[in-house]
């Protein structure tokens, strides 16, 4: 049985989910909006940061989320930003599906991650993606724009919003263009933290 499409965000309050730089990635706003996140236990495991972390909701969330994604696909422009940022074994352990025009070799990292470069678009990079995840799930890890263009496809079943106490002001909004006459969406759970408010909807087609 095919797994689920969905994907898993940090969102300012003011629905921002990245500074509209990608030079300004790892800056105090994104950092914030990230705080939830890198205190948990399994991300310092899974970045291989040393032993430590806390445990709790937000922790399971971040593992449960790892756990069911068999693979990933993405954006070039995430990929762009990541490839400087992200360590040698990057931290995705799965395949993941890169969508863009270039044309490149797969790129294999330690780990288990290899990134594979799509040129036909993103429903060629989705079917790629659910053969190579089996019975698990397909994450769309981002960015914005490539989640959005999944959303207006009617590709995407489910996604979680970790909605974090931060105003960006500016950026990239999750839903700057989203086709709201064709999603429809059903909420299937809220849990809070201390740090955030996780949101979880179904997608519907209206």
């Amino acid at each position: 049985m095919a797994g689920k499409v969905f994907f898993s965000v940090s969102m300012s309050l003011d629905g921002f989910i990245a500074p509209e730089s990608s030079t300004e990635l790892m800056g105090r706003q994104w950092m914030e909006l990230q705080r939830w996140v890198f205190p948990t236990r399994f991300f310092r495991e899974n970045l291989k940061l040393g032993g430590g972390g806390e445990e709790g909701r937000d922790n399971d969330i971040v593992r449960e989320t790892f756990e069911r994604t068999g693979v990933s696909v993405m954006g070039k422009r995430m990929f762009d930003a990541g490839e400087q940022m992200w360590p040698e074994e990057a931290p995705f352990h799965t395949p993941v599906f890169v969508v863009t025009h270039e044309k490149r070799d797969p790129w294999e990292r330690p780990g288990g991650t290899t990134f594979h470069f799509v040129n036909d678009g993103i429903e060629t990079a989705l079917d790629q993606a659910r053969a190579a995840a089996g019975d698990r799930d397909v994450r769309l890890a981002g960015g914005g724009a490539t989640i959005l263009e999944y959303v207006n496809a009617g590709l995407v079943d489910e996604f979680t919003i970790a909605l974090s106490p931060v105003l960006f002001g500016s950026g990239i909004r999750l839903f700057e263009g989203v086709d709201a006459g064709r999603v429809a969406l059903e909420p299937v759970r809220t849990e809070h933290s201390p740090r955030v408010t996780h949101l979880t909807y179904a997608v519907r087609e209206r």
